[in-house]
């Protein structure tokens, strides 16, 4: 899979490719100043899953428009001087309060997208145009063709805001900004052959039709038609901006080809160090990463927090489940001293929250995580692996929810979370370290436990795939409500250790279920 996209969070700009370049038939004028249309056609979802549908039937035929080498000198740089023109933003006068504008094609974005605006039973086709955009002095303006197209588009925080809560933009990825206004993790459409030995594939979204709800507050719904060379898809996205922003998504999807691995609701992160791996660290920052784990809500009501890693080579880890109840990449650590960091601000990435609607039955959450060695490469995926094989003419039809927040949603008060994992030197403090040993220290923070005065008798619940954990007990940290879980570990080789852990107190299980990954090294 690239990833080597972490580039496309500074002001909006892609990293991959979208679809399909507009034509030079003739134009309406646009009911706003600015922004030129094609003429209304019908549109509506039923049309848009039979286009999927039909698609589905017939051979992949890639979108080969005429695109301009002069788009491949179009690198990071000068990309950040090119603006779309907020006097021509979609909607920039109402009804509603969500103006949209459009990205504008760069080398990292090679195949435009065709969009288009819904208003009713009817959607026409935003024409590009050169002068939407300020090219800042490159003297680009004059030199692109008519019917360049754009790259995605992005929704943004007010009439006169310059930033944004939510973009479509490569592949077929989108991405908000979530409570804080900083970007992040992203989520995409769907996920083919993720970390397979042969080459990932990256369906697009060819085409999108935006339509504003001005009858509700900061909500706008968008359709998108997917394709590539397995799958194809009809989508349909209605996303509502509050303290954070919530995405209800509908998926109609076709298989063309049969799949091997069809990851459902993914979602991309990027890792790098922490706490619990602080070696591995060659920056000066204490911490870098956009989610520091995977948290779970199985089908049968467990909740489970797995720490995230920065591996020595690729893993491949699948947690078996039925119908789950939520799965997500969270960034738990919040607090601004942990990162040391006034520019990328990682204490204020967003955390994304799957939630499914309906039953998805049997299948697993599985995890994804690539070596990386620095910031700007995203090596966190995540998804449903549905375990009925998706063979060629198989349909699915998917509903699921998006948090794009802090923290999880429906946290309940009867768990305490895991908010802290380091690792160090077996032994005492003070006497020399024991090879082969290794301490791990677990904090656990609210829930039942924020109400439990400082005793001893508090459990730790340790099990191993393989080695031994010993020397294991639970003390209260003074002057806090958190409660802090110690144990040693060895073992032999270098082989993975996957290890568990929680809490109980008079046969009470108290806590959420720790799962980690151990890479020995010594």
């Amino acid at each position: 899979m690239p990833i080597n996209r972490r580039h496309f969070l500074a002001n909006g700009i892609p990293w991959s490719i979208a679809a399909y370049a507009g034509s030079r038939r003739a134009l309406a004028t646009a009911p706003q100043p600015g922004v030129i249309f094609d003429r209304p056609r019908p549109f509506s979802f039923d049309w848009l899953r039979a286009r999927a549908r039909s698609l589905a039937r017939s051979a992949y035929v890639p979108d080969k428009p005429p695109v301009p080498d002069l788009v491949q000198t179009i690198n990071f740089d000068v990309s950040q001087k090119i603006k779309f023109r907020p006097e021509d933003a979609l909607w920039r006068d109402g009804p509603g309060q969500l103006p949209v504008r459009f990205f504008h094609l760069n080398q990292f974005v090679g195949v435009p997208a065709t969009i288009n605006v819904v208003n009713g039973r009817t959607a026409q086709r935003v024409i590009y145009r050169p002068r939407y955009f300020d090219y800042d002095g490159t003297g680009l303006g004059d030199k692109l063709p008519l019917n360049l197209g754009f790259a995605g588009f992005r929704v943004m925080n007010g009439r006169t805001s310059e930033t944004d809560w939510l973009a479509f933009q490569g592949a077929s990825y989108f991405r908000s900004s979530g409570e804080d206004n900083q970007y992040g993790a992203s989520a995409r459409g769907i996920a083919v052959d993720t970390a397979l030995s042969t080459q990932e594939e990256f369906p697009r979204f060819t085409e999108f039709w935006i339509a504003e709800n001005p009858d509700i507050a900061n909500t706008v719904t968008i359709y998108a038609l997917l394709e590539g060379p397995s799958i194809t898809g009809a989508y349909k996205f209605v996303a509502n901006r509050g303290k954070g922003v919530v995405m209800d998504v509908h998926a109609e999807l076709y298989a063309r080809e049969d799949i091997e691995r069809l990851g459902i609701a993914p979602l991309t992160s990027m890792y790098w160090y922490s706490d619990s791996n602080y070696w591995q660290r060659e920056d000066w920052r204490p911490a870098i990463h956009d989610s520091d784990g995977l948290a779970m809500w199985t089908g049968k009501g467990e909740r489970i927090w797995r720490p995230l890693n920065d591996p020595p080579s690729l893993q491949v880890n699948s947690f078996m489940d039925v119908n789950p109840k939520g799965f997500g990449l969270m960034q738990r650590d919040r607090n601004f001293d942990h990162y040391q960091d006034d520019g990328a601000f990682y204490n204020r990435r967003p955390s994304i929250w799957v939630e499914p609607r309906g039953n998805w039955g049997e299948g697993a959450v599985q995890l994804v995580e690539i070596p990386t060695d620095d910031e700007v490469h995203d090596n966190i995926v995540a998804y449903w692996l549905p375990k009925a094989p998706v063979k060629s003419g198989t349909a699915l039809s998917l509903d699921y929810r998006l948090y794009w927040q802090n923290n999880e949603p429906h946290l309940p008060a009867s768990v305490g979370h895991v908010v802290a994992t380091r690792i160090g030197r077996g032994g005492i403090p003070g006497s020399p370290g024991q090879k082969n040993r290794r301490k791990f220290v677990i904090d656990f923070e609210g829930g039942p436990l924020a109400n439990i005065p400082t005793r001893y008798d508090m459990t730790p619940v340790i099990s191993m795939s393989r080695g031994k954990a010993d020397h294991a007990y639970v003390i209260k940290v003074v002057g806090t409500e958190i409660w802090r879980a110690f144990f040693d570990v060895g073992v032999d080789g270098k082989a993975p250790v996957d290890m568990r852990c929680y809490l109980r107190l008079d046969n009470k299980t108290l806590t959420e279920t720790w799962l980690y990954q151990y890479f020995p090294t010594m």
